[in-house]
């Protein structure tokens, strides 16, 4: 395992311990490159699952793709080849890790968009040990990057699915499947009532974060460049399918198209195998 490859005691007991944590000069300046040219073909050439979440259509733009890792060369390069699985796979403790979903976001300069707080677990019909990388493609300061809200990954607690385009969530609990989901908090209002992480980044630095843990955009800071992040969610052996609800209906669809069901694990095609590598490396 090379030194990009490797996480500390620390750093897994800070995962574990805080919900997200921060590693550094993990991946290098040619794979940033590859993810930017990924996002450029992506955008010459979107997906069916490209979105754009800005509402005014004359306003710099907040965009995001998933599940292109297939469709774009340079997507199928990371996901197969970069540091990201190995990394997984000590945070989690897991002897093995699939992938789940590949996102990117990119917000163009001037873009007053900003994530809401929101739960990716309660998002997808998937249920496991699970993490997420998110990786920026330019430098990032505390103020303008993203916050998770500390050892939120503990609460033993479902949020509804936010959408994007708004941060608007139901404002009820919402039983689905014998779950209960409940609105996210609102951490803007009042952020110095919540435990937050924030870190500045370099390139190369990167963040782990549990699919159960509180995060969001703090900042109201226009961009005055484009900036991009590439996310990745990886799962341990007991990733599998279980129905959150009808707000998962479109995703729910492409992997039912596929010939997935509920209680299937997330593996085969869709979710195919990252580390060990199917190649022995």
């Amino acid at each position: 395992m090379t030194q990009s490859e490797y996480v500390s005691a620390a750093e897994v007991a800070a995962f574990q311990r805080d919900g997200a944590v921060v590693l550094r000069s993990k991946f290098s300046a040619s794979w940033l490159q590859t993810l930017r040219d990924g996002i450029g073909a992506d955008l010459t050439a979107p997906t069916e699952n490209f979105t754009r979440h800005t509402k005014d259509p004359d306003a710099p733009g907040y965009f995001e793709d998933f599940w292109a890792w297939n469709k774009i060369p340079q997507f199928t390069d990371f996901v197969f080849n970069s540091p990201c699985a190995p990394l997984a796979a000590q945070l989690l403790g897991a002897p093995s890790i699939n992938l789940v979903m590949d996102n990117w976001f990119l917000r163009e300069a001037g873009s007053m968009s900003r994530p809401p707080f929101h739960q990716d677990l309660s998002y997808f019909d998937f249920e496991g040990t699970m993490c997420v990388l998110w990786l920026p493609l330019e430098p990032v300061i505390k103020q303008n990057g993203i916050a998770f809200v500390k050892g939120s990954h503990l609460w033993d607690k479902l949020f509804m699915r936010v959408r994007f385009a708004d941060g608007h969530p139901s404002y009820e609990p919402t039983e689905v499947a014998g779950l209960t989901y409940h609105p996210p908090p609102n951490v803007n209002a009042n952020p110095d009532a919540f435990d937050l992480l924030q870190w500045d980044m370099q390139l190369g630095d990167c963040i782990f974060f549990d699919m159960r843990t509180l995060h969001g955009g703090l900042s109201s800071v226009t961009p005055t460049e484009t900036v991009r992040r590439f996310t990745l969610r990886m799962t341990a052996p007991d990733g599998a399918i279980r129905y959150r609800g009808d707000w998962a209906k479109e995703e729910r669809a492409q992997f039912e198209a596929a010939g997935y069901r509920g209680g299937d694990r997330l593996d085969g095609a869709f979710f195919p195998r990252l580390w060990p590598r199917p190649t022995g490396e």
